[in-house]
């Protein structure tokens, strides 16, 4: 089991950034639509915003270029649903606000995702003040987010090497993958996954497994991989946790 109090402290990150100029109020959401949980996916090469919107209950995915506007809905485990998990006046609404959210956040691009990527940069060289460059006066913005410090782990301590990506399936899965030597990991060996009643990652060893060879016992594996789920998939991150802010920025819902 990993332990959770083997944590770095939460640190502080400000970021003045350029949002553009906003000339009438952000829509308003629904009473008990207040609070979600956002996230924006962005696509260069088919200039596509894809916008996640998350609540306890369920999830908003609306995507939108040039031509069209799609959404779809998720239950809080991730999967697919075929309708919304919300009243019809209030998903109406939650719609017509995340629309102009997407919209406005596309009319910043690329410039606001790179200067999101700065400031991360800026923040995990130790710096806690980021401030965008900018061509001409303008009205800019000051962000202040706090960062969730990272479980402590060690390096990748068996033979060969390891790497891991998300996998198909429940609950925001991920595989381990091995290669012996300095081959490129391509052998699945584990997984770890989100426990939709906890919030913690769960793990298992896949069957047929050579622990030997790997040089490491999978009771040890384990532990470090669920270690690993969680910086890289539970914890936000510094670029994360800021884009999450202007994402509320833009959108009315932090007291500024």
């Amino acid at each position: 089991m990993t332990d959770l109090s083997l944590r770095m402290p939460n640190t502080r990150l400000r970021a003045v950034l350029d949002l553009g100029t906003r000339r009438v109020p952000a829509l308003p959401l629904p009473s008990a639509l207040t609070h979600p949980q956002l996230f924006i996916d962005w696509d260069d090469d088919g200039q596509l915003s894809d916008l996640h919107a998350e609540y306890p209950n369920g999830q908003l995915h609306l995507e939108l270029n040039d031509a069209e506007v799609n959404h779809h809905f998720h239950n809080p485990a991730g999967e697919h649903r075929g309708s919304s998990p919300w009243s019809g006046d209030d998903t109406s609404m939650l719609l017509q606000w995340a629309i102009t959210l997407a919209h406005d956040f596309r009319a910043l691009m690329p410039k606001v995702l790179d200067d999101i990527s700065q400031a991360a940069a800026w923040h995990d060289a130790g710096f806690d003040l980021y401030i965008c460059e900018v061509e001409e006066p303008v009205q800019l913005e000051l962000l202040e987010v706090e960062v969730e410090g990272e479980l402590l782990t060690l390096p990748w301590l068996g033979a060969g090497s390891v790497t891991h990506d998300h996998i198909d399936g429940e609950n925001h899965p991920i595989a381990l993958a091995w290669g012996a030597g300095e081959s490129e990991p391509d052998q699945p060996i584990a997984e770890a996954w989100t426990d939709p009643a906890t919030g913690l990652p769960r793990s298992k060893a896949l069957p047929g497994i050579d622990w030997n060879m790997i040089g490491l016992p999978a009771d040890e594996v384990l532990p470090w991989l669920e270690g690993i789920y969680l910086n890289h998939h539970v914890i936000p991150d510094a670029e994360g946790t800021l884009l999450s802010a202007v994402l509320q920025r833009l959108g009315g819902l932090d007291p500024s």
